[in-house]
């Protein structure tokens, strides 16, 4: 096995004096250059779901930030850390057991487990390793592609996922309201409740030599509606707002919700897709679990029509939502 067929994780293992020359940033994209250090980070919006004026809060912070925690949001504790457990014990399975889920975009098996062997424009690669498979609807789900072992994956996977989705469901109204519309318009537009693909991924940032010269995930919106987040304690996530990066910091219990670029394009810009990355630490492995809620790969996505006027018009093309994601995956004009 070349060094390049090593996965991150193996990488971080091995006695590396230096970083690999790929993972090494360009200077305008190194952690240590580009992060705020200038005084009072601002607050970034922590809200209580159990509050009456939640939705309010939910609306704004879209607007302002494009993500927030939200704390007391019904998904169980419990819940949260057998999922935690679960992707934990994967990781820590040897090597041979986890190439058995290798994903293999070329052959089109896009689910699975990975490393970020494609490297980007400037040829950099990033400082993470990932398992991701769809979790709902049922008729998209292949468990071929789960997780045998650690034992009780499949059960954990599942039961956060019914909480994800009720929670997807109380946002989307929060937003639509927000935006003057019925509390159904958002869920309706994006396929309806039983349509939504629920895209659940585990990412993994093994500690790393120099860690102010690498990034674990280089900057990107997501391409979903939204996306629901779980961290570990290990600080890493950082927003761009206002040509600095922030560090998103660590809220016990609380799950992070980012504005993806469909819901962007929904509320014709008045929600904004978070631009963010991922840092990595140099003692400490970073984990964090997405789940990327996505509309139906047929469905046409555009601004909602009432949304769109003479002094407001449509900021983005319509286009069915795999379309968009050719686009972006490639890099090609939207």
């Amino acid at each position: 096995m070349g060094e390049a067929h090593l996965s991150v994780q193996e990488l971080a293992a091995s006695p590396l004096g230096a970083l690999p020359p790929e993972f090494v940033r360009s200077e305008h994209e190194q952690p240590a250059a580009t992060t705020f250090r200038g005084g009072a980070v601002p607050d970034l919006p922590v809200l209580d779901m159990s509050e009456p004026r939640c939705g309010a809060c939910v609306a704004e912070a879209a607007r302002e930030w494009g993500l927030f925690q939200v704390v007391n949001h019904g998904v169980p504790s419990s819940a949260v850390a057998e999922l935690q457990r679960v992707g934990r014990a994967f990781f820590d399975l040897p090597r041979e057991e986890k190439e058995r889920y290798a994903m293999d975009p070329a052959s089109g098996k896009l689910e699975g487990y990975g490393t970020k062997l494609q490297r980007d424009l400037e040829g950099k690669k990033t400082w993470n390793d990932f398992f991701f498979h769809v979790a709902a609807p049922p008729e998209q789900v292949n468990h071929g592609a789960w997780p045998r072992s650690p034992a009780g994956y499949r059960e954990a996977s599942e039961a956060y996922c019914r909480h994800v989705q009720r929670l997807t469901r109380e946002l989307y109204g929060h937003l639509s309201l927000g935006l003057g519309l019925e509390e159904g318009a958002m869920a309706e537009a994006f396929g309806g409740g039983g349509r939504l693909v629920f895209l659940a991924k585990i990412n993994l940032y093994p500690p790393c030599p120099q860690p102010e010269l690498a990034l674990g995930l280089a900057p990107h919106t997501d391409m979903s509606t939204l996306t629901v987040l779980v961290p570990n304690e290990v600080q890493g996530l950082q927003i761009f707002k206002d040509g600095h990066w922030y560090d998103v910091k660590y809220v016990p219990g609380a799950l992070i919700i980012h504005i993806g670029d469909q819901m962007e394009i929904f509320s014709n810009g008045a929600y904004k897709a978070v631009l963010h990355r991922t840092t990595v630490n140099k003692e400490k492995t970073r984990m964090s679990w997405p789940v990327f809620v996505e509309p139906p790969a047929d469905l046409v996505v555009g601004p909602h029509p009432q949304l769109v006027t003479d002094e407001n018009p449509a900021k983005y093309k319509a286009k069915k939502y795999k379309d968009y994601q050719h686009c972006k995956i490639n890099k090609l004009p939207m």
